[in-house]
């Protein structure tokens, strides 16, 4: 796993601790433990002693004083600002959202999420704005290396998570935020069930009956053909259920994220199209039908285009299973209609 905090972590850390009434104490991302003479006197952080050194002990003047040990919270980060949408679905998935400080203007999920203050640019985020803002975490995709500087220069401590490459990613990405913020323990609840999740939809891929070819697809990103191939981590996920993408057969892979012509889509013939453009750029399955000469393609005139919601068709967060299950929604309604002609 990552180092979720540089060292200049240990700046606010410290400062902390010393807020607390620590003098010398050393502060980490576990719960410390300390010891308390008095209710009234200093936390002092250090060693707990074990049970067997918890005592009693009888002064001059006959008064007790006592030595108890206590857990003080772990000192996780209390401002936290995201820059990255799929981050921030996965902090409030995981119950941190209250940590949540700004997000960036593409964290429109949840909806509260873009209530919070400012609306930083996602794309050209102004980096002094930003520091400015006051923030003891900031998390960001990892892809502004200047951005990453200045903060670094700054001290602020930031979390970078990177595109995912497959949806074990997803999951490793939502345990070191839970890590990060104190909330592991949800963080791992919700792995778990997004495993039982997608295990159940691997179940129903696994009942269909058998076909001799694998069904084929095409998934478009926006109306001027940009598609992804399996080497993405949205490809990833289609592979994942079995299915083939004509988008591996183009000739310039763009990184995985080809511009496709019309030719070449309709010379291919995909079993289904996927439409991730459809909050964004207004596609419809009758958009597509109306396209010159579409309209005799085999998912058109079979009615296997499917609507994506374009944010959950395009992160890798928790929401990805949803994504997963509107695709095996549309294998079996393909499968079915197979079955019954």
């Amino acid at each position: 796993m990552k180092n979720l905090f540089r060292a200049t972590l240990l700046v606010p850390l410290a400062l902390v601790a010393t807020s607390c009434g620590s003098s010398e104490g050393e502060t980490s991302l576990q719960a410390v433990e300390t010891t308390v003479e008095t209710a009234s006197e200093a936390v002092t952080s250090g060693i707990a002693p074990s049970s067997d050194d918890v005592s009693t002990s009888e002064e001059g003047d006959g008064a007790a004083t006592s030595t108890e040990v206590v857990e003080i919270e772990a000192l996780f980060p209390k401002a936290i600002i995201s820059l990255s949408p799929t981050a921030t679905e996965m902090l409030y998935a995981i119950g941190a959202g209250d940590q949540v400080l700004a997000v960036d203007d593409f964290s429109n999920f949840p909806a509260v999420a873009a209530d919070k203050m400012p609306g930083i640019s996602g794309y050209d985020p102004n980096v002094e704005a930003i520091i400015g803002l006051g923030s003891d975490l900031i998390i960001t995709d990892g892809t502004n290396p200047d951005l990453l500087d200045a903060l670094d220069r700054a001290g602020i401590p930031h979390w970078e998570g990177p595109a995912a490459v497959g949806i074990g990613d997803t999951f490793t990405q939502i345990r070191e935020l839970g890590e990060a913020t104190g909330h592991i323990d949800e963080a791992e609840a919700l792995v778990a069930q997004l495993q039982d999740d997608l295990e159940a939809l691997l179940d129903r891929i696994d009942s269909l009956p058998a076909i001799e070819t694998p069904l084929t697809y095409y998934h478009e990103l926006d109306n001027t053909y940009y598609s992804v191939t399996s080497e993405t981590f949205i490809g990833s996920t289609y592979s994942l259920l079995g299915l083939r993408n004509i988008a591996d057969l183009a000739e310039d892979q763009s990184y995985g994220y080809p511009q496709l012509s019309a030719e070449f889509i309709l010379d291919k013939d995909p079993d289904i199209i996927f439409l991730a453009c459809t909050l964004y750029c207004g596609e419809t399955p009758e958009s597509v039908s109306a396209r010159p000469g579409w309209d005799v393609l085999s998912a058109v005139a079979n009615g296997h285009v499917v609507p994506l919601n374009d944010d959950i068709a395009s992160r890798w967060g928790p929401r990805t299973v949803e994504h997963m299950a509107a695709v095996v929604g549309a294998v079996e309604a393909v499968v079915a209609a197979g079955e019954s002609d």
